[in-house]
């Protein structure tokens, strides 16, 4: 997998306003966040996409949702709602070769989306 900023960020060598992190995965707020409440969270491995998935990742994958799930809850969203989203490769929206989680709430949010 090449060089991203995901991975520089996991390193600490480009600073985050991280919201939780263990040995597992981070969680931090988006630079350019499109709801009052954006953060993404990214598994520490390299994997490039959701297409790059491995059924020895099946644990890591279910880590990365009770994760979600738990900063959901410690910023507030979880109440009133959320939405999850993942983009997968140029056509789906992703941006950065590192698979992330996009935890977007603290408003109504409309459908369909993009």
């Amino acid at each position: 997998m090449a060089e991203t900023i995901f991975s520089k960020i996991i390193r600490k060598e480009i600073p985050a306003n991280i919201v939780h992190e263990d040995e597992i995965c981070l969680a931090f707020h988006d630079v350019a966040p499109q709801a009052p409440v954006h953060v993404l969270v990214i598994p520490k491995k390299p994997i490039v996409s959701l297409e790059q998935l491995e059924q020895e990742d099946a644990a890591l994958l279910g880590h990365l949702w009770l994760t979600i799930q738990r900063v959901a809850r410690e910023l507030g969203v979880s109440e009133g709602g959320y939405r999850v989203v993942v983009n997968c490769g140029a056509d789906g929206g992703q941006s950065v070769d590192h698979l992330h989680f996009h935890i977007l709430g603290g408003r109504g949010l409309t459908w369909p989306p993009g």
